[in-house]
């Protein structure tokens, strides 16, 4: 049972997406602040400790090191006297994230190209072997899944 504004490591896993065994890890790698525990020994995540936890996951999902999470963290223990690091290791961190943003793209782009080569050539009755497919039956076929 939750109090307000206190969570339960299966909500917590819940809410991340992490399972509780990641969100143990987390913890044990210090990633996350030690988690307080209630009189049943369970554990017991505050709001703060939450977001970070959200955070972590959206860092780690865009490609971060979990050494730069690790100092990352370290930094936020040593409160204001970091906040310009942790700026600068957050837009090392967007620029990364938005040169694999642009690479994408381009590979989309190429994905795109070909597809529409390959539309063309079943529009023209030709299949990938670039040989006309002169069943009517097929063709029709084709022609309904476009």
């Amino acid at each position: 049972m939750a109090m307000t504004g206190i969570l339960g490591i299966a909500e917590v896993s819940r809410r991340t997406g992490l399972s509780k065994d990641t969100l143990r890890w987390y913890e044990s790698e210090g990633l996350i602040p030690l988690v307080p525990r209630g009189s049943d020994g369970r554990r017991r995540y505050s709001e703060p400790t939450v977001r970070m936890i959200e955070l972590l996951v959206r860092l780690r999902r865009t490609g971060m090191p979990v050494k730069q999470m690790r100092a990352f963290v370290a930094m936020l223990a040593e409160a204001e006297s970091t906040h310009g690091r942790r700026m600068a290791l957050l837009e090392e961190h967007r620029e990364e994230v938005l040169s694999r943003i642009r690479e994408l793209l381009t590979d989309l782009d190429a994905i795109e190209e070909k597809i529409t080569h390959y539309a063309r050539l079943i529009q023209d009755g030709r299949d990938c072997a670039e040989e006309p497919i002169t069943d009517p039956a097929i063709r029709a076929e084709q022609r309904r899944k476009e």
